[in-house]
């Protein structure tokens, strides 16, 4: 595999290419992947993967008409063939007033932050199998498994590299693990599944094999017997495992193609609140060795810890530099980047603050409610914000988390219950996205 600096070449060499075939400007991605996969099943090898690519992409711009075309035959001939077609598809292509590379003066100067997302490591097949192995096995030795859907381990180390024909040239290598178990309980029509796993840049930051397998086996064995609940209107408490995608919502809500399409539930909610004062939502780039963190966005621009939700009021549209110009705004370093098309929008890792009380107390004075551990379906709309889904997880009574329920729906619409949310101080970063334990009161439960 390549490393950055000669992925920066590479993605330099063909912006010049183009630059040489007459193009106004241009902008290409290169990407390189390793990855290796090994899963086991009760205690036997199940399956062996190992992938490789390398591909590069190419965006061009003649005016305003624009074309993206990508390849993984890195030879000299194709990329002149490649760097031809763009130039012709461009040519044909309609007019985009809005499209183009972002603005150079807002472009990152100087060495990146270092982010310590590479730990050089590379494991062997027999140490990937090893871990699924355990975490497979511990799971299995919780009392009430009967059956498994399997151990996983993975390795990968992943190379990007941007460069842009107005000034721009940057790359950057990072690794990935994860260790996984999923097991079921219970015997016949009563069985109940359930998971865990752990993910880290670095290799010893992944959860030990034998806590990744507990924490499957014994959340599936909560899961027996569930009961129906009735209908009602009563207090929601999110899993972290689930309510990290309640932020989902929201950047969905605030990116900058659906506010510029006005197709956005918080469509002039700018600079008002949205959330209950006190809570914060941050979104930090730059977090040492973070699933998520990266050095500068998909168009080359700077990125930085920035709040997005700030006591409760929105901040900040998240825009990459079509959208900033079609709304008339800056870009917010956003962008993100495929080896195909224009860009799109993401947040890093992103996060919710912690609030100030613990989780027994977040739940000591609910009379009846439901903490949820499983959404099921797609029930959201991000135009009226009405939100409904399938969920699983356990009855709150007297304060306390009681047997488990299953088979019941929860809906709300996502203002009110931005405005209702109540998080607990128990914030882990183990993903990507990453929420404390959440509250919402009044949500409607259709039971069965």
């Amino acid at each position: 595999m390549l490393n950055p600096t000669e992925a920066q070449e590479r993605a330099a060499d063909i912006v010049a290419r183009a630059v040489r075939a007459g193009v106004d400007a241009a902008d290409a991605v290169f990407a390189a992947d390793a990855s290796s996969e090994i899963s086991v099943r009760l205690g036997k090898l199940e399956d062996v993967g190992r992938s490789e690519s390398e591909d590069l992409g190419l965006r061009v711009f003649v005016g305003q008409r624009s074309a993206s075309v990508s390849t993984s035959d890195l030879s000299s001939d194709a990329l002149d063939a490649l760097v031809e077609r763009a130039v012709a598809m461009a040519r044909e292509a309609p007019e985009d007033r809005w499209a183009g590379l972002a603005p150079e003066e807002r472009l990152m100067k100087g060495a990146p932050p270092l982010l310590d997302l590479d730990d050089g490591g590379d494991l062997s097949p027999v140490e990937l199998r090893a871990a699924a192995e355990a975490a497979e096995e511990a799971a299995r030795a919780v009392p009430g498994v009967t059956n498994s859907e399997g151990g996983g381990a993975s390795a990968s180390r992943s190379v990007w590299a941007l460069a842009t024909s107005h000034g721009f040239a940057g790359a950057y290598a990072t690794t990935g693990y994860g260790l996984s178990a999923s097991v079921i309980a219970g015997e016949g029509g009563g069985m109940q599944r359930d998971y865990s796993f752990t993910s880290a840049r670095h290799h010893n930051r992944l959860d030990a094999p034998e806590e990744v397998g507990r924490r499957a086996g014994e959340r599936a064995v909560a899961r027996l017997n569930p009961a129906k609940i009735d209908s009602a209107a009563l207090p929601v408490v999110f899993d972290p495992r689930v309510g990290a995608g309640l932020l989902g919502h929201l950047t969905g809500a605030i990116s900058g193609q659906a506010i510029a399409r006005r197709t956005s539930f918080l469509l002039d909610a700018l600079g008002t609140q949205v959330f209950a004062p006190g809570i914060t939502i941050s979104d930090d780039p730059h977090r040492p060795h973070g699933l998520r963190s990266r050095p500068f966005d998909g168009e080359g621009l700077p990125v930085s810890p920035t709040d997005i939700i700030a006591d409760g009021m929105l901040e900040s549209w998240l825009l990459d530099s079509a959208s900033a110009r079609q709304l008339g705004l800056e870009p917010t370093g956003h962008a993100a980047r495929g080896i195909g098309g224009a860009p799109g929008i993401t947040t890093s890792n992103l996060y919710m603050h912690a609030g100030h009380v613990p989780v027994a107390t977040l739940i000591g004075d609910i009379k009846r409610g439901v903490y949820v551990t499983e959404l099921i379906g797609q029930g959201v709309n991000g135009v009226t914000g009405d939100y409904s889904r399938g969920a699983a997880g356990f009855l709150i009574e007297d304060g306390k988390i009681a047997g488990p329920i299953a088979e019941f729906t929860i809906a709300g619409n996502l203002k009110e219950m931005f405005r209702q949310l109540t998080p607990a101080n128990d914030l882990e970063f183990r993903y990507g996205t990453n929420v404390p334990t959440i509250r919402i009161d009044g949500m409607t439960i259709a039971g069965g």
